[in-house]
């Protein structure tokens, strides 16, 4: 597998046809995301985000909206700050979500195009995890120090944030056990946090 082609990440969920309905009618998400039923316990934060990075603020509010009208609650509202404008919401599955542009003002019609699809990993150590995803064939895109990496792969792109940061970023507690509950295509291991990576062959079909 080519480490810097992250075909897809893979959701544990409790309902496939509830999820399914949700996503179809929130995001639209097609090849990027897959589900697949499992039990697996887990309680409070699961360690990671899921990010949709849009060209403008209505474009925000177009899916942001959406996944609410389908059954997600708010985290944080979607808001104007420095870097933009975002919001975070929750799906009825559990998994958290932000949709966020750098824009800060509309160029044009409101739309659910999404422009880039990102798993943000929450890790202990970035450095550490930085090293082990190097190691594993992965290219640095942009690094700020021990705060953030992100990678250039795609069409699914992987970033690391601060466990306790990331948590702080998405309006929840960093506390949380069990299963991540999430499964990334592009490799075969666990990685320093217990985020597991499957190859295409072993994936849950969309």
């Amino acid at each position: 597998m080519d480490m810097a082609s992250i075909e897809f990440v893979t959701l544990d969920v409790a309902d496939i046809t509830a999820a399914n309905r949700f996503y179809t009618a929130a995001f639209g998400l097609d090849t990027q995301l897959r589900l697949r039923a499992s039990e697996a316990p887990t309680s409070g934060f699961r360690g990671f985000t899921l990010a949709l990075t849009v060209s403008q603020p209505a474009n925000v509010d177009s899916l942001i909206n959406a996944a609410l009208e389908a059954g997600a609650t708010t985290l944080k509202p979607a808001t104007k700050s420095l870097w933009g404008y975002g919001g975070v919401v929750q799906a009825p599955d559990g998994a958290i979500w932000k949709v966020a542009t750098s824009a800060k003002k509309d160029t044009g019609p409101a739309s659910k195009q999404i422009d880039e699809f990102v798993v943000l990993l929450g890790v202990a150590d970035v450095a550490a995890s930085k090293k082990f995803y190097v190691d594993q064939g992965l290219a640095v895109g942009k690094s700020f120090g021990r705060m953030y990496v992100e990678f250039a792969s795609s069409p699914v792109k992987l970033a690391l944030y601060k466990r306790r940061a990331l948590a702080k970023d998405l309006g929840v507690s960093p506390e949380g056990t069990g299963s991540h509950r999430l499964t990334i295509g592009g490799g075969a291991f666990t990685d320093p946090d217990g985020f597991a990576w499957e190859t295409a062959s072993l994936a849950a079909t969309p």
